[in-house]
């Protein structure tokens, strides 16, 4: 902390050199390209790390005497009680400032701030570093430069002391206080067609009040902001009185209020997988007992205790999605496990169709393959011999490989001369889905997440080098793709020009990345939540020297991530390293999806 100011160091700019020097990016499913000699050393790696408990902080009360610029100084420095209570805060702020003030609308957290500036009626403060959280905890990205000043109206009491008569509407805290004693979880709720779950990355304070902070980010619902992208089937207008207790046994007893009249055995199914999916991330929680104005809901036959691991058929991931790895070797179709991949008995491993990309659906029934120089698209069964290949898309220019999500949409972009177009084939019938912000841009690599939710691209701009696009996918209630929003750039804030070589899914919610440092003397693997906040302490920063040619990832959390070059499949999850000889001739390897 430098000496008059109040804050701390920036996150961003503490992990700049970091990721510059030493971080190491997973690359997505497949995009093994030309063979290319050179031995592979890792030099770094990071992922997870204990964390240790935050200290306590019990802050000071306003002192008699206190100047207005104590008062605002003392209002913030009380704003970081732990464990949070805001009691002492709220002394700081007129009987009329206390009225008004909610903390609970957004979080601020900041790199640094100024001294109070400013006499008498008004003082004020300036933040650097500024990012800000709406009332569910979901990152919402850096605050606009006017809203870095926060203002703080003073006047005397009847006792003559300052105090503050209107305080932002935030909890206003340094974003070191922030890392130490908050995490990042996922809120889940429905796509539109009730088929998967989606999560919602938010952050949520460490302790006993994780299960308690959960149930109120599932009851606040997606908002408008998703809506089309996700859907809650949790009644709207319930509440719960103060908490929700965990028992010794891990149950958590979820006592809500409201009125919600009838429920569909559906309904109530759906419910609980949102809870379910939700309050499992506590390790202490077993099963939930959950209640509505004390009557018990259940489904028909079942106890009204729940355990936390019901619900796996709306995965996110894909439910019994194939855990093989799926590539081309020689041209055709191979699969199984990385030590032993075999030619598939379909159409596309028998017979050479001059395939340069390959992707399978998430049950592994069919693939997708890029033919002609990047200009077609051959859609075949993966496993029934005998079977025609069929042509679904022809006169393209530059196809990159394709991806599956849950629904058997096939997910499709063709780099253009005039730019991206972005295709989705559904119900046998291909259209365009125009995206601000990579359609008609200089796309080098994309995603889509299994549950249709989302669309990541790697972009790159002349000079500027490349950026990582986040867009969420719009659907109706019989799953066909409405549209996408405008996509935002994640990851690498301020960090100049960046050359990403390939992306991958590492989690529902994370995305990660190979980067190619020191004139491709060294690579990068990196996770990246696709929220677009900074890595916190689960992330993956790993360097590797030598000649990286692409990742193999996959979303689901028990599945390896590799690192690929011309002989070896380098393991980036496990502690002890299980690096797989691979053959030179295999490209595009990944998992379905």
């Amino acid at each position: 902390m430098r000496p008059g100011r109040i804050g701390t160091v920036s996150r961003s700019r503490r992990l700049a050199t970091a990721v510059v020097l030493c971080a190491t990016l997973l690359l997505p499913v497949g995009c093994v390209r030309l063979p290319e000699s050179g031995p592979v050393v890792e030099t770094h790696s990071g992922g997870s790390t204990t964390i240790n408990e935050p200290a306590y902080i019990i802050p000071k009360p306003p002192q008699a005497g206190d100047s207005a610029a104590d008062v605002v100084k003392g209002f913030l420095d009380a704003m970081t009680a732990f464990p949070t209570e805001l009691t002492v805060a709220r002394q700081f702020l007129s009987v009329e400032g206390r009225a008004s003030w909610n903390p609970g609308l957004k979080t601020i957290t900041y790199a640094d701030a100024s001294p109070p500036r400013g006499a008498p009626p008004k003082v004020s403060v300036t933040l650097t570093g500024a990012d800000a959280l709406d009332e569910r905890g979901a990152w919402t990205g850096p605050v606009p430069r006017n809203e870095r000043v926060l203002p703080f109206p003073v006047a005397r009491d009847a006792d003559g002391e300052w105090r503050i008569t209107e305080a932002p509407n935030a909890l206003v805290v340094p974003e070191t206080w922030f890392e130490q004693r908050y995490r990042q979880v996922a809120v889940y709720f429905f796509d539109p067609s009730a088929r998967v779950l989606v999560p919602e990355p938010v952050f949520v304070p460490l302790g006993e009040q994780l299960a308690t902070t959960l149930t109120a980010a599932l009851l606040r619902g997606p908002g408008p902001r998703l809506d089309q992208v996700s859907r809650s089937f949790i009644p709207p207008g319930l509440t719960f009185s103060v908490s929700v207790p965990v028992s010794a046994d891990g149950v958590a007893d979820i006592a809500l209020t409201g009125d919600v009249g009838q429920q569909t055995p559906q309904a109530i199914s759906l419910m609980l997988a949102q809870l379910t999916w939700t309050l499992r991330q506590e390790p202490t929680i077993r099963t939930l007992r959950v209640t509505i104005g004390g009557q018990a809901i259940q489904l028909p036959g079942q106890d009204s205790d729940v355990s936390v691991t019901q619900g796996g058929e709306y995965d996110p991931t894909g439910f019994q999605a194939s855990s093989l790895l799926y590539g081309l070797r020689g041209g055709l179709l191979v699969s199984g496990p990385p030590e032993t991949l075999m030619a598939v008995d379909g159409p596309l491993g028998t017979t050479h169709y001059g395939l340069s990309q390959i992707a399978v659906n998430l049950n592994a029934t069919t693939a997708a393959a890029v033919s002609g120089k990047g200009r077609s698209v051959l859609e075949a069964p993966v496993r029934a011999p005998g079977k025609t290949v069929r042509e679904i898309v022809s006169g393209a220019a530059n196809l990159l490989r394709p991806a599956w999500d849950i629904a058997d949409r096939l997910w499709l972009v063709d780099r253009a001369p005039h730019g991206a177009r972005v295709q989705v084939r559904e119900n046998d019938r291909n259209s365009t889905v125009e995206v601000a912000g990579i359609s008609g841009a200089d796309v080098r690599q994309f995603l889509v997440s299994r549950d249709g939710s989302r669309l990541v691209a790697v972009v790159r701009r002349p000079g500027r080098g490349d950026s990582l696009m986040v867009s969420r996918i719009r659907h109706d209630t019989q799953g066909r793709v409405l549209g996408a929003s405008a996509a935002k750039r994640i990851g690498w804030h301020g960090e100049g020009n960046v050359s990403i070589r390939d992306i991958g899914w590492s989690g529902p919610t994370s995305v990660v990345a190979l980067q190619a440092l020191a004139g491709e003397q060294f690579f990068a693997v990196r996770t990246i939540s696709v929220d677009g906040s900074p890595p916190g302490p689960d992330s993956l920063a790993n360097t590797l020297t030598g000649k990286v040619l692409g990742l193999v990832s996959s979303p689901v959390p028990s599945e390896t991530l590799y690192a690929v070059t011309t002989s070896l499949l380098l393991d980036q999850t496990n502690t002890v390293r299980q690096n797989v000889p691979l053959d030179s001739r295999v490209t595009s390897l990944g998992y379905a999806g």
